[in-house]
């Protein structure tokens, strides 16, 4: 009896890296702007949690902390909306992240976020 064979072709490997390798591609050049992401709504919560209960003390604690945490570039107190809401400060933010893939190709991420 003649065992058919099985196993992957050396054309079908190397698709598949090439498929693998570009998605690790993107998705590290993805992790920086998601983890700005995440630091930015991390300040935005702690800002609007301190007590800050003007629209200059909300930005002049967004600085603060922003000098102080490491990576935030994308935002500055000038592009937070400060608003209140049952006596509550809350803070909206938006901003767009454009990420170089390959030299004409780009990725525009549109984050944007609130106050819990």
């Amino acid at each position: 009896m003649a065992r058919r064979q099985r196993g992957i072709t050396l054309f079908g490997l190397l698709f598949w890296a090439v498929i693998v390798g570009a998605v690790a591609v993107v998705l590290m050049k993805l992790f920086p702007a998601i983890n700005e992401y995440r630091t930015i709504q991390s300040v935005v919560n702690a800002v609007a949690k301190s007590g800050a209960s003007s629209v200059p003390e909300v930005r002049t604690a967004f600085d603060q902390r922003s000098s102080v945490e490491y990576g935030i570039e994308s935002i500055t107190s000038r592009d937070l909306e400060i608003t209140k809401d049952n006596d509550q400060i809350v803070i909206r933010f938006a901003y767009d992240k454009e990420i170089e893939l390959i030299d004409p190709v780009f990725l525009v991420i549109k984050f944007k976020g609130h106050s819990r």
